[in-house]
């Protein structure tokens, strides 16, 4: 089965993806591209291609030969250190380059199987199966973070395991797969998340020393540790309370705030940076999670927090940092003095870091990509090395890292493929552990009434205000086809218009009628209609007899 085919088949399974049932009418201008191959898709396909095996290359080649760990960087330094959060990532990439044949499954199982012999090795009875956030693997000694030597970090131990979960769904075979599951579930079974909490219910430690204790600061939302308090909670052995996990939300920075034209719900002021939205999402399906405080769904809150964090960049940064369509995307990267710099809307360094606009591929596909042409077309000599697009770059400073970070580098590869295929949302999501936990948390699916509330409107700053423009699509380059979500209170059938506004004369564009079930469904529009950018109207009537109408641009 190609892998187009199997992931049609593999996302009607879960009822994510509606195929078309019926066509009242089409109608089309002459197109005598016809039949032949759509060069745009096909160079999409190839770009997304080449940028996740070359970022992945960074774990692959560039990896610590001890430890079989990612290093977080080579900064020039006597020693350099492996990353913990950063093999997180690196774990899940092995199972996106065997399941795309980059790598042999048995050279992934043989990676996977170093890094756990190990970590199993350094661990020790006073780290409470947490690891620090950086390893000396010649010593097998922390590598000194900020607090010190001695510092476990809970939050980077959650990046690992996150990622160590994905391989184990994945790798589910006899003879060394089934020992690397093993090896796999002692690491996670043995992380007491409890201990973290000092016994307080109120909260994780992201910090604690066996020789001088907690160190003060508590995991408080919003952040990037969703992941660190879904997994407490999941834990089959040392689980936390919901009551724990109330600290986590109960914070300033996890309110609803309009930022830059955009509801976000769950955000700190500005949005914070866009790994906030990322690093916790390698595993945990955004589409599928809602709570109290986020009932639009995490996958529309991520939707707005990138488009405010991109229409900071367009409209609100220094004009000098020469921020563009193509170029945008503040996270944490390198800074120009060789620092290290959490960038956003309230801390801009002038400074891209090309992991923001690719890693957030799922939410904001065309605006992802333009940035990814332009990184691997104009800018390509400038800023593309072996491992795919350097760390950070700035226009204004003529400037580019010279350094490839695992914590921004792995992301890429993961998050690119979780909107190709969804591979690695349905290996973490399918753990019955992981269910357990969420529900224990309070988190539901979203629910919606009729219309497109996932499909969201980009907006146009007009003076002071901002008015609703269009909702901007690309073709999906697994399905070859325009996908958009819609909600649907009831199953039947649902009629959908496409007209074009400016010729309000001329013939629709499409007219079809579609068999929905009751939730959210997936409009897959033919690959024949115009990809040329206006500005469209979709017209939907839902089996309730209610009409809903969204804006687009298809590109």
């Amino acid at each position: 089965m190609s892998r187009t085919a199997a992931f049609a088949a593999q996302t009607a399974k879960r009822n994510i993806l509606m195929g078309l049932v019926a066509f009242l009418a089409v109608f089309f201008s002459p197109d005598p591209t016809y039949g032949q191959t759509d060069e745009r898709l096909t160079r999409d396909r190839l770009l997304l291609n080449e940028l996740q095996r070359q970022a992945f290359l960074y774990f692959w080649e560039a990896a610590d030969p001890i430890s079989g760990m990612a290093f977080e960087a080579d900064f020039g330094w006597e020693i350099i250190p492996v990353a913990v959060g950063g093999t997180g990532f690196g774990a899940a990439s092995l199972v996106v380059a065997a399941d795309r044949g980059w790598i042999t499954r048995d050279q992934a199982v043989g990676r996977l199987l170093k890094i756990t012999s190990f970590l199993k090795k350094i661990s020790r009875p006073e780290w409470h199966g947490g690891f620090p956030h950086w390893i000396n693997s010649k010593t097998m000694e922390p590598f000194d973070f900020e607090n010190g030597k001695d510092v476990i970090d809970t939050v980077e131990t959650s990046l690992l395991i996150q990622g160590l979960l994905i391989a184990r769904a994945y790798f589910n075979g006899p003879g060394s797969e089934a020992g690397l599951r093993k090896d796999i579930t002692l690491l996670w079974e043995n992380a007491d998340w409890n201990f973290f909490t000092d016994n307080q219910e109120s909260g994780i430690f992201w910090h604690w020393s066996p020789t001088r204790g907690y160190l003060g600061l508590k995991i408080k939302g919003y952040n990037e540790a969703l992941i660190t308090y879904v997994l407490a909670a999941s834990s089959p052995t040392h689980p936390i309370s919901a009551k724990t996990y109330q600290f986590w939300s109960n914070g300033p920075n996890y309110r609803t705030r309009r930022t830059f034209g955009y509801q976000i719900q769950a955000s700190p002021y500005g949005g914070g940076p866009l790994f906030t939205s990322q690093y916790s999402f390698v595993g945990l399906n955004p589409w599928e999670l809602a709570d109290s405080f986020v009932p639009s769904g995490y996958y529309v809150r991520a939707v707005n927090q990138t488009l405010s964090n991109r229409e900071y960049c367009l409209n609100y940064a220094p004009p000098s940092y020469r921020y563009s369509e193509n170029f945008w995307g503040l996270t944490a990267s390198q800074t120009m003095n060789g620092g290290y710099a959490a960038s956003s809307p309230t801390a801009d360094h002038g400074i891209v870091a090309p992991t923001a606009a690719l890693s957030a591929m799922p939410f904001t596909p065309h605006y992802s990509m333009e940035v990814l042409q332009y990184l691997n077309g104009r800018l390509k000599d400038k800023v593309w090395g072996w491992f795919g697009p350097r760390d950070a770059v700035s226009l204004k400073e003529d400037w580019s890292s010279p350094h490839t970070l695992a914590i921004d580098q792995l992301p890429i590869v993961l998050m690119v493929e979780n909107y190709r295929t969804g591979l690695l949302w349905n290996l973490f999501m399918n753990n019955k552990e992981i269910q357990n936990g969420l529900t224990a948390l309070g988190f539901k699916k979203p629910a919606f009434q009729d219309g497109f509330p996932e499909a969201v409107v980009s907006v146009r700053k007009s003076g002071q205000n901002y008015r609703p423009e269009s909702y901007e699509i690309r073709r999906h380059p697994e399905l070859g086809q325009y996908q958009i979500p819609f909600w649907s209170t009831t199953a039947g059938q649902a009629a959908f218009v496409l007209s074009d506004p400016e010729y309000s004369d001329s013939p629709n564009i499409i007219e079809m009628t579609v068999e929905v079930k009751e939730g959210r469904n997936f409009l897959l529009l033919p690959d024949r209609r115009p990809g040329d950018g206006r500005l469209l109207k979709l017209t939907m009537t839902s089996p309730s007899g209610q009409t809903h109408s969204l804006p687009l641009r298809l590109h």
